[in-house]
């Protein structure tokens, strides 16, 4: 059985590659996004009142992911990439149909010239998302007292201290002008080390490159308890 299915909008963030986002929504709270719709879900009746939502869940398609092969089972991060789960006990990424949901925080609603615009908070969200659907949190229903999964029950501890070289430090106050919250976002993403699970415990001179808005951020594990940022760039255009 088939179905046809069409983008309502898309996500603009920060995160210009898979690589360094938040494997879970929330996990990263100052994370900004943005929900713009495409015509016609971007009237004004849309949103009618949506200002009473404090979250919304947005249902999107993990576009990185389209043509890789679906898997029937996957090695969560959270299990260190050691033990396999079938693919439906799991978030993954890689499955029958890309389709990914997270619940973010709703932190404004804008009306312009464009149409309506969503402002979300604490996404994992890659940008150019397409959204299929979005939803409010309905407390009474989406929040279970007592609701457990046999892991993943606690968030993630930060793994790292990030420190920056002297270069790195100036570069991230002069691109700070035009990002304000670069500074804190880099901290983020890099204590909860985003590298692949085969890669935790290891350390060594390798670099590593993760985009953040229009920048590539380079750094590499310094030791067991801290990584240094190298160099903040800015990616040439086109």
């Amino acid at each position: 059985m088939g179905f046809s299915v069409e983008a309502i909008g898309l996500i603009q963030s920060c995160f210009k590659d898979k690589f360094g986002v938040p494997r879970q929504p929330g996990l990263i709270k100052s994370v900004n996004a943005r929900l713009d719709f495409f015509p016609p879900h971007d009237g004004a009746e849309v949103s009618r009142q949506l200002d009473g939502v404090s979250h919304v869940w947005i249902i999107f398609v993990f576009h990185h992911c389209l043509g890789q092969q679906a898997r029937l089972s996957v090695r969560p991060p959270r299990l260190g990439g050691n033990r396999k789960l079938g693919v439906f006990a799991t978030r993954s990424t890689h499955r029958p149909n890309p389709i990914g949901l997270s619940v973010v925080e709703l932190a404004g609603i804008e009306q312009g010239g464009q149409g309506i615009s969503l402002l979300l908070r604490g996404a994992d969200l890659v940008d150019g998302t397409p959204v299929l659907d979005m939803k409010p949190y309905v407390s009474m229903s989406d929040a279970i007292p007592g609701g457990t999964a046999d892991y993943a029950t606690d968030a993630p501890q930060l793994r790292f201290e990030v420190v920056f070289s002297p270069q790195a430090a100036q570069q991230c106050c002069e691109h700070a002008v035009r990002w304000p919250d670069l500074y804190g976002l880099i901290v983020s993403v890099l204590s909860q080390d985003p590298r692949p699970a085969y890669l935790a415990g290891s350390v060594g001179s390798r670099v590593y490159s993760v985009r953040l808005y229009d920048l590539d951020v380079h750094w590499s594990v310094a030791d067991q308890a801290s990584v240094e940022v190298h160099s903040i760039n800015r990616v040439p255009a086109g």
